[in-house]
């Protein structure tokens, strides 16, 4: 297996040109600098093109510069963040409950400094001009794809959910051009979600998905891909880490749809209180 991360960057070192190697020279002496920056930060500090930059990432190994950051992220943590995950049999609940809290907070902070600015434009204006958007997952994903349908039918974009794993690909199979499909898979190489994406992009409709792997399967045949970063413990896989942060995506992108069409969503959140308000006592 090819070395990731900044091992990969020193491995890869004596077959990039001269400008390839000012930027990896930057990585290496600052990858905490990296995280933070954009492309066109990065390629004006150094006095290069953004596209050398791209270039870079992909003679590295990556898809792009957002998938180099991705993998830089848990690799650069602060040593003493790394220690006070760590879980141990001698632990009382409350100290598990304060290292789980702090993991969740580094996930989402890990994740808000890999997020594309221009993939989550994207898919804000996917969703904004869609006849329909449908939302999918298998076993805990469908859990994220089930709350993002909770969240979006009060929107005023028609939305849709569905538990079992024959109506998700029956539903795909009627979609169309106008339509978007959002679909949540931690590895991005789940075969059911990989069928899924193969039935959707035989109707035509635009494809999102979440996934903590860029260069997965599905993370490269997607029209736009956010992605998440979190890390695997004894006690918590790195899927269960990043549910959060694919929660907190999806939060982002429902109040920017509310925020751009204000009137529309005021008058369907309306709809949904006035419709629910009976049941309650």
């Amino acid at each position: 297996m090819a070395q990731q991360g900044l091992a990969g960057i020193r491995s890869h070192y004596p077959r990039l040109s001269d400008k390839e190697k000012k930027i990896a020279d930057f990585i290496l002496k600052q990858p905490e600098t990296i995280v933070h920056q954009t492309i066109s930060q990065v390629a004006d500090h150094l006095d290069v093109a953004d596209a050398t930059v791209s270039r870079f990432c992909k003679r590295i190994g990556y898809k792009g510069y957002q998938a180099l950051k991705i993998a830089l992220a848990p690799e650069i943590m602060a040593p003493n963040d790394m220690l006070h995950e760590e879980i141990t049999d001698n632990d009382d609940a409350k100290m598990v409950a304060e290292k789980i809290f702090q993991s969740n907070i580094r996930t989402l902070e890990n994740t808000l400094q890999v997020l594309g600015e221009n993939e989550l434009e994207q898919a804000a204006e996917l969703l904004l001009s869609a006849r329909r958007a449908e939302f999918y997952g298998f076993g805990g994903s469908n859990m994220v794809a089930m709350d993002a349908y909770h969240k979006f039918v009060r929107s005023g974009v028609p939305a849709f959910a569905f538990p079992d794993a024959h109506l998700q690909l029956m539903s795909a199979s009627q979609l169309s051009s106008e339509d978007v499909a959002f679909i949540f898979s931690h590895s991005g190489a789940s075969k059911d979600a990989y069928q899924l994406l193969q039935t959707i992009k035989k109707s035509g409709a635009k494809t999102i998905a979440i996934t903590g792997f860029p260069k997965s399967p599905i993370g490269q045949q997607v029209d736009v891909a956010l992605h998440t970063s979190s890390e695997e413990t004894a006690y918590r896989s790195e899927a269960l880490a990043s549910r959060i942060a694919q929660l907190s995506i999806i939060d982002a992108l429902y109040v920017t749809v509310i925020m751009r069409q204000k009137d529309k969503a005021q008058a369907s959140v309306e709809k949904v209180r006035n419709a629910i308000a009976a049941t309650k006592m």
